[in-house]
């Protein structure tokens, strides 16, 4: 994470007198008057880590975007608040050429984007914005790219660097994308956390002052809360945003969020009134929080799947055959009683049954230790052959309880002669090293990002996403080839029978190994108002309220 130095160490002196007039303004009575007409009301939630960052089009997990996407910024397009339904954001409509080549976003006006301790916009969010977000995703000669050099693998994951073919603007406040092919889940790739729109005039006022990498510590954004600051492992503190553009939609003057590791201690918090809002109960406790007076428990099924990946450039996970024994060696019933603790169902496919195009006739292999120890044999895998099995730091829906899934691993394919060594990091250093590849195998999930099976089949198991959300590093053409001709059609039909051949394709090849779908809890204070649970996985703090 990029070091946040003081402004006398890189602000050039006439930039930062400027800086002291425009903070002293922003910070004026005018700006205060603002604020105090939001309810004098805190909110705080506890949550499950650290984020990596604050810049949404670096990172892919849920810790990130819950404390960046849902609470600083907007998107062109935004799913509704507790579904997946596609609704105006900054953009008010949008048209789609005849051959569904060109999409035309009709901008938003007078949306105010926030100020910070070192910046306050001149103007309104505007098409120049849409320009910067994407062409910085599209463009590595951009200036701003060679000051600040990251990655955007959710992008490239989707393939939208190689599908975009350019992003113009048709008027101060139209954009207009071209695309080189069809892609049937465009707009809704649009409404996802890497698509969040950034202020090019704060990049701008950033690349002069030399400071490009606060984008991703002192975020700037249109969304309902305002960044104030970050005490790593401890807290993040936001402000309501007066000026939001969705009137009403902000509720509470203050946000913060208690980072708070430990599950338990988690649940105890919110028992205790520390906290209105907290994610991941462990299983054992749910039981308890529904007793509990003060507490709401909501659940509904998840969009989930916990699974196992092999890092397919890594022998023995090269040979399906291998992968396919040291599947039939796990007891998943006994982990989905163990970890979920009867919040858990048998996954047998790469995506939820609640997700459409879903194959429901695929059935999970035997659990064989047996028939397994012979595959190994078979695929000349020596006894007492060493293999590395990461297990998540963190609680997710998907996995409430990492460690012990690893340990229960490790003791089935220590039975049929494969010794398996456990691996953590803490999550950010996880994911980090997981996309490097460092991994033999690794216990990881995913929660559906937009509703649509190119989101689990093209970002999961993909060959644009081998360096991305594709932890096997899995690239097999006639599963890929059924992918990508499956998001360049609008038939609804013919896409499902592609997704329905690339599911069984998956099934013999078996690049991970479906462990379980899982229901999704969520703990409340008795005392909140109008929270949603997001199919999605995250937690949005819009149009929530305290009584």
């Amino acid at each position: 994470m990029p070091h946040n130095r003081p402004l006398s160490e890189t602000y050039r002196p006439t930039y930062n007198a400027v800086l002291a007039v425009v903070t002293a303004l922003a910070l004026s009575g005018a700006g205060l008057a603002q604020a105090a007409s939001l309810p004098n009301k805190t909110l705080v939630y506890c949550s499950e880590g650290s984020p990596a960052g604050f810049d949404p089009a670096q990172y892919t997990t849920g810790t990130d975007f819950t404390a960046n996407t849902f609470t600083v910024f907007n998107r062109l397009v935004e799913f509704e608040r507790g579904g997946t339904k596609i609704e105006p954001g900054l953009a008010e409509k949008w048209d789609v050429s005849p051959d569904g080549l060109q999409y035309t976003f009709h901008l938003r006006h007078g949306v105010k984007f926030h100020s910070n301790d070192i910046f306050k916009p001149t103007r309104d969010f505007n098409a120049d914005d849409v320009l910067f977000t994407f062409n910085r995703m599209l463009d590595p000669n951009l200036p701003f790219n060679k000051a600040y050099k990251v990655q955007f693998p959710y992008f490239t994951d989707l393939g939208l660097d190689k599908l975009i073919a350019k992003v113009e603007k048709s008027g101060p406040y139209s954009v207009r994308f071209t695309l080189k092919e069809v892609n049937a889940p465009f707009l809704q790739n649009l409404a996802m956390e890497f698509a969040s729109i950034q202020s090019a005039e704060y990049a701008d006022a950033l690349l002069k002052a030399n400071r490009a990498p606060d984008l991703n510590q002192k975020p700037i954004g249109t969304g309902p809360f305002i960044f104030k600051r970050y005490t790593k492992d401890a807290t993040i503190r936001f402000d309501g945003n007066p000026d939001y553009w969705k009137p009403g939609a902000v509720k509470v003057g203050k946000l913060i969020f208690s980072i708070t590791v430990d599950p338990g201690v988690r649940s105890q918090k919110l028992k205790r009134g520390e906290c209105q809002i907290t994610v991941y109960p462990r299983p054992a406790d749910i039981e308890s929080l529904k007793s509990d007076p003060n507490v709401q428990l909501p659940s509904k099924p998840g969009f989930n799947l916990g699974y196992l990946a092999y890092n397919v450039e890594h022998k023995p996970f090269d040979n399906a055959q291998v992968r396919r024994a040291l599947d039939m060696a796990i007891n998943k019933k006994a982990i989905i009683e163990s970890v979920y603790q009867g919040a858990g169902q048998l996954a047998t496919n790469p995506m939820p049954p609640t997700q459409w195009s879903y194959d429901a006739s695929i059935k999970a292999l035997p659990y064989d230790p047996q028939q397994a120890k012979a595959l190994l044999q078979k695929a000349g895998v020596k006894k007492g052959t060493e293999v590395t099995l990461w297990a998540m730091p963190v609680q997710r829906s998907y996995n409430p309880n990492g460690k012990l899934m690893a340990e229960m691993i490790q003791a089935d394919w220590a039975k049929v002669g494969v010794k398996a060594k456990i691996v953590t990091y803490e999550w950010g250093e996880y994911i980090k090293r997981a996309h490097a590849g460092e991994h033999d195998a690794m216990l990881i999930g995913w929660t559906g990002d937009n509703g649509d099976p190119d989101n689990w089949l093209g970002t999961l198991l993909g060959c644009d996403a081998v360096h991305g959300n594709n932890f096997d590093r899995w690239c097999y053409k006639p599963f890929d080839d059924r992918v990508v001709k499956g998001r360049e059609t609008t038939d609804q039909a013919q896409r499902t029978k592609l997704y329905l051949e690339a599911q069984k394709i998956f099934a013999k090849e078996l690049p991970f190994s479906p462990l379980a779908h899982s229901t999704t809890y969520q703990p409340i204070a008795k005392n909140v108002v109008d929270f949603k649970i997001d199919p999605l996985g995250y937690t949005r703090f819009d149009g929530v309220s305290l009584k």
